[in-house]
């Protein structure tokens, strides 16, 4: 099934590469830059469509299927967690940092994750046992120590009352880092301390969709990804998240509590 949907996501980034007058379909959601355009919902009755016909006993969470982000019956079987364009902003100003993501739950836990940047050409993907590939070479996270390394952050934009506790935590790394990062997608940042370009990424809140195929890419790769407080996430919920490569999981990577 990993193969179908490898193929699957590679049609969808399609979509976005195709994409014109971006500017032009947008609407406003919910929340502070919460953008939705005309080629999110194209790609997600894509995926929509395709993932169906590969597993029709599968449930269904998504970003754009305007639905209540979690119900207890994903706790059960399967179920596809979907960001049609995780980094709608940076698709709208052509920023080039946008992905597919494709998680795929078994029971409430990750399963499989594929997460596809189509500006780059690159296929993440894993399926729990047996590994994490970049276009199907094998990936490992970085063993490398939080002081030789990257830290990626996210600035849960939505969220205005998370802004002073977001730039301390970055602040806090940044004394500790060679430098921080931010690319606008979770789902890509996910990926790139997977494959070793960075050593950890945190974002204050984000929705499952945000993170369930990137979290199945991690723990493949030999990294670990949690809440603040080290808690392991569960996948029903908008959380906080800590995602460390295998070399950081040897220090004390997370904040003090005083700082979140």
């Amino acid at each position: 099934m990993l193969e179908e949907i490898l193929s699957v996501a590679r049609e969808a980034g399609n979509i976005l590469i195709g994409a014109e007058n971006i500017q032009d379909k947008v609407a406003v959601k919910d929340g502070y830059a919460n953008f939705v355009t005309e080629y999110d919902r194209k790609v997600q009755e894509f995926l929509f469509t395709k993932l169906h016909e590969l597993l029709p006993e599968a449930n269904f969470l998504a970003e754009e299927q305007n639905a209540s982000e979690y119900r207890e019956e994903y706790r059960h079987g399967y179920t596809f967690v979907i960001d049609p364009i995780d980094g709608t902003s940076n698709f709208i100003m052509g920023y080039r940092i946008s992905v597919v993501s494709i998680g795929l739950l078994k029971d409430g836990e990750p399963y499989i994750g594929v997460i596809y940047n189509p500006y780059t050409d690159e296929l993440f993907s894993a399926e729990k046992g047996k590994g994490a590939f970049r276009n199907g070479e094998l990936i490992r996270s970085s063993d490398r120590s939080l002081k030789d390394s990257l830290v990626i952050m996210g600035t849960s934009p939505y969220y205005p009352e998370l802004r002073t506790r977001m730039f301390r935590t970055a602040a806090w790394y940044l004394e500790r880092c060679v430098d921080v990062r931010r690319s606008g997608s979770a789902a890509w940042d996910l990926c790139c301390v997977a494959s070793g370009r960075a050593a950890l990424f945190f974002e204050l809140r984000l929705s499952v969709w945000d993170f369930a195929a990137g979290a199945a890419i991690l723990e493949e790769a030999g990294g670990c990804i949690t809440d603040e407080t080290g808690k392991n996430l569960t996948f029903d919920r908008k959380t906080a998240v800590f995602a460390a490569a295998s070399g950081v999981l040897k220090e004390n990577y997370l904040p003090p509590d005083g700082l979140l």
